[in-house]
């Protein structure tokens, strides 16, 4: 499940407008071939299987794994310089959110010290007498110039560095063409948001962080409602999956969990990305299974089936909602701390820098200063809750699917662009996704309870490949 475009359009892009477009949000894990797709000594010293593995055949072999050495074997399989190369590009990742936020802030700070932001309002205020229009008028300009102040942050984390370390495909002028997409999508709807959530702050000054969060949640809805439809295809194109070999075991764990959809969609992903992706998403007749073409390409059915489950386990587990739910409880307590520190920076220095209150466009930058703030702060929470929702989807997806040495294998592939041994206090701020190890230990606890494993129709070690 990709999460980093919804938490940054719930506790921050809601009033930000954010520079960072929704392909570059959705960037999902990576696949490493680094990996052989056959059993090798340090597979069956960690207690692996053959593909034609089955329950009664290993019945002896499956009661005596140790899951805690089986899992070191596990993870001793990945190379050294793969694992090193893993751990710099994740933990690059650290300095990326603290170089996020001071880009946020130096952007408000200036818009704010240097009165643009003030110019934009009495512009505003000069072409319409219409508070609504007003917001218009401000918000976009305000839009472009944060997206064009951040955009070489932009280029280096989402087109230098993924070049870098292999995960891009695309071109300068492709990956920029989706950025400008990006830019329209963002320019839109953070226009429609601040039209409603101005609204509100004039019509309840005292009380809009009340009111701001059930803006900000209904507007979550309606984009995870029309993502799939209207949102992911100006980035992708999407088609029906042919393959009966891979797209009926998906369709009969949809069946069997009452998923309501009647086929699979291949998304051509391989064209941005080395990454791999899938996704059960949608509501209320948006409902849709799709998986990216370099899945398909990478992983071996047992993989496909695993992965699957567990964004299936998503759906089944109502994350969406729950997400909804947790991180409203998020946004109510940073708005309230927002109205807070608001009102007492326009104490301090609203008359220097010229606003008039929390209904005055001019102080967006203040109030998005405020926010990245907050939501700096509050990483390590979003991330956990984040977490323990994917852990749910984990434990589903390995009891719907039945392959524990798919997950494990899977969770050594993600290796690739995620550290795979973190230490607990390291996870605990860094990860939105448990840690290559916490998975594949999930894997061989499973496995050790001796429960039957997936009878898949193919063998794993078969292609997938078209």
């Amino acid at each position: 499940m990709t999460n980093s475009s919804i938490l940054i359009l719930l506790a921050a892009g809601c009033i930000i407008a954010p520079a960072l477009t929704y392909a570059q949000a959705n960037a999902t894990p990576t696949v490493s071939r680094a990996f052989p797709d056959r059993v090798s000594s340090s597979d069956r010293a960690a207690g692996a299987s053959d593909p034609g593995y089955r329950a009664a055949a290993a019945s002896e072999n499956v009661q005596s794994l140790d899951p805690a050495a089986a899992t070191q074997a596990w993870l001793a399989t990945m190379p050294r310089a793969q694992r090193e190369k893993s751990d710099a590009y994740f933990e690059g990742g650290y300095w990326l959110i603290l170089w996020n936020f001071l880009v946020a802030v130096a952007i408000s700070v200036f818009l704010l010290a240097s009165r643009i932001s003030v110019r934009l309002r009495d512009f505003a205020e000069r072409i319409t007498g219409f508070k609504t229009l007003q917001v218009i008028a401000y918000a976009l300009p305000y839009l472009v110039i944060v997206y064009v102040l951040s955009f070489p942050l932009n280029l280096y984390e989402h087109f230098f560095r993924e070049h870098q370390y292999g995960f891009a495909t695309q071109s300068f002028l492709s990956w920029f063409r989706e950025q400008l997409i990006g830019l329209g999508v963002a320019i839109i709807g953070g226009t429609i948001l601040l039209i409603v959530l101005y609204a509100v702050f004039r019509r309840a000054p005292r009380t809009w962080w009340i009111w701001g969060t059930v803006v900000a949640v209904s507007f979550m809805f309606v984009v995870v409602f029309i993502a799939p439809v209207f949102i992911e295809p100006l980035f992708n194109t999407y088609k029906p999956l042919t393959k009966p070999e891979i797209r009926d075991p998906i369709l009969a764990m949809a069946r069997a969990n009452q998923i309501p959809v009647k086929q699979v969609f291949e998304v051509d992903a391989s064209r941005q990305t080395t990454r791999v992706s899938a996704n059960v998403s949608g509501v209320l007749g948006t409902t849709r299974i799709a998986l990216n073409d370099n899945l398909l390409k990478q992983c071996t059915l047992p993989e496909i089936r695993e992965v699957m489950a567990h964004e299936m386990g998503h759906y089944v587990l109502n994350h969406g909602a729950k997400l909804l739910t947790y991180f409203g409880i998020f946004i109510l307590v940073g708005f309230a701390f927002t109205h807070v520190f608001f009102d007492a920076a326009v104490a301090r220095w609203g008359s220097k820098w010229s606003m008039r209150g929390i209904a005055d466009p001019a102080g967006l930058p203040l109030l998005v200063l405020i926010l990245s703030a907050l939501l700096f702060v509050a990483t390590p929470f979003l991330n956990t809750v984040v977490r323990v929702t994917e852990r749910e989807a984990d434990a589903f997806g390995i009891n719907t699917s039945r392959e524990p040495d798919g997950m494990a294998k899977v969770a050594l592939k993600l290796g690739a662009y995620r550290k795979l041994d973190p230490a607990p206090l390291e996870e605990f701020i860094f990860f939105d996704h448990p840690s290559g190890r916490a998975r594949i230990r999930m894997a061989m606890d499973w496995k050790a309870a001796n429960l039957p494993v997936g009878q898949s129709t193919l063998s794993e070690s078969s292609s997938t490949s078209p």
